[in-house]
């Protein structure tokens, strides 16, 4: 009996359905001039801030080049501040009142898209790719550190 292989390249099918997935909270989420990731980083510091930068990428999983491109236009819209850090050498991003205030009125839209998603998808199919995703994301982490060092 032969077992079964993928087809096709994950990355790409990963990226193709995120691409699509990303199209559902941004037309959302574009009432309210955010895009799905800038809600998702306005979330995080809100929940985990203050936190430095390193910090945030690292629970985010984000690369560090990344996390400050996408932190830029939070900053200039004046929703998320850098603060003095635990020690001198460090700086804590933290969310301002008016970051609370774009998270809120965000966090509706972000509702109304994630039903739109359970609906169409089938929230069992949602809760499976959930836990799909859970244990992919812990076997890949704790294989992070041999990937690093084989490049």
């Amino acid at each position: 009996m032969v077992t079964p292989q993928p087809r096709g390249c994950t990355n790409f099918k990963l990226r193709q359905l995120l691409r699509r997935v990303s199209l559902v909270y941004d037309h959302a989420m574009a009432e309210c001039g955010l895009k799905i990731t800038q809600y998702s980083l306005l979330t995080h510091v809100d929940r985990l801030g203050p936190i430095t930068q390193a910090d945030l990428a690292r629970a985010m999983a984000m690369d560090s080049s990344t996390l400050s491109r996408n932190l830029k236009p939070l900053q200039s819209a004046g929703w998320i501040a850098v603060r003095a850090g635990g020690d001198a050498r460090s700086n804590a991003l933290a969310l301002t009142a008016a970051g609370r205030s774009k998270r809120g009125e965000a966090q509706a839209l972000w509702k109304k898209a994630q039903l739109q998603l359970n609906e169409t998808v089938g929230v069992d199919d949602v809760i499976a790719l959930h836990a799909l995703i859970d244990r992919m994301s812990e076997a890949l982490a704790n294989n992070t550190h041999d990937n690093r060092s084989a490049a």
